[in-house]
């Protein structure tokens, strides 16, 4: 049987960081945080935890994390019927989610707030690639992922969402400046142009699909979709906004498309743990609902995993 309170101390250890914030965590001295994780990797004959800044779990560290992380999200459907209802000093159960930056400044802001109002639950996001998150639930990093990736993933269950549709915009200025003929071959070779970080091809996608030449490498680095659009209102260069934040200055004529009606769409997928928790399904349901709000083409087909 595997010691839950040892593991407890791990998993803090590897959540925080640190021993000193982990023993703050769970209101013990820092000393005794260290005792219980050597005294757990003695009994398994393992190293579980990394002793780097940050601290980082093994691979059987990590996986050990997850496991307990999952019994303590089970355990939220039985503590109710127990009367043993969660004390302060136990940490409370926090989701872990893997979501694209897109996703959440566009659309999934009110999955997460209907979901912890409902189950009270706190959440932690973990903001990366939509091509790459999936890659976190492999890892056991997340119970949950919004991702573009519709492979399944072992353990968990797929489910389409929709298509996140994307525009080319610029500002006016912008446009005058660098395309007075119009988006040519030549001109966007020479048009500044940005990019969320390397993984980012959106832009490429676009300008091969809609002009059938490459971007060139005037490229601004912008890993924030706010500052993606602040910047491209400021006219610094163009690049591929959501539409669903990128309509109201389109309509203001804040923004123009470089190409009218030349959107290009990102499907997404939500991939969560196939863990009979209620909480997971509330969360599932939230998140679908609020996707078929803003998502083209949303659709609850399983993928099965």
């Amino acid at each position: 049987m595997l010691d839950y309170a040892a593991l407890s101390v791990v998993a803090a250890v590897v959540r925080e960081g640190t021993f000193e914030r982990a023993a703050a965590a769970l209101h013990i001295s820092p000393s005794a945080v260290s005792q219980r994780v050597r005294a757990l990797e003695e009994r398994l004959g393992a190293i579980l935890v990394q002793r780097s800044q940050p601290c980082q779990p093994t691979a059987l560290g990590r996986r050990l994390c997850a496991h307990f992380e999952a019994v303590r999200l089970l355990e939220t459907d039985l503590l109710p019927d127990m009367g043993a209802p969660q004390t302060a000093a136990s940490p409370p159960v926090t989701l872990k989610i893997a979501v694209n930056s897109d996703s959440l400044a566009s659309w999934m802001a009110p999955a997460i707030v209907g979901f912890s109002r409902e189950t009270g639950l706190l959440v932690e996001l973990v903001v990366d690639d939509e091509a790459h998150t999936a890659d976190r639930l492999r890892g056991g990093d997340v119970v949950a992922a919004i991702t573009s990736e519709s492979a399944p993933v072992q353990g968990c269950r797929t489910t389409r969402l929709g298509a996140l549709r994307y525009l080319a915009c610029a500002s006016p200025d912008f446009v005058t400046r660098h395309f007075p003929t119009g988006v040519t071959a030549q001109a966007l070779l020479h048009a500044p142009v940005m990019r969320f970080d390397r993984r980012d091809d959106l832009q490429a996608r676009w300008a091969m699909d809609h002009v059938g030449a490459p971007v060139g490498n005037q490229v601004h680095w912008i890993p924030s979709t706010r500052a993606f659009l602040d910047l491209a209102l400021r006219g610094l260069a163009w690049g591929m906004q959501p539409a669903v934040l990128a309509l109201p200055h389109l309509d203001q004529g804040t923004l123009v498309e470089l190409v009218p009606s030349t959107p290009i769409g990102v499907t997404l997928y939500w991939t969560v743990a196939r863990l009979h928790a209620a909480a997971l399904r509330k969360l599932t349901e939230a998140v679908r609902h609020a996707a078929g709000t803003v998502l083209e083409d949303a659709a609850g087909s399983g993928v099965p995993a």
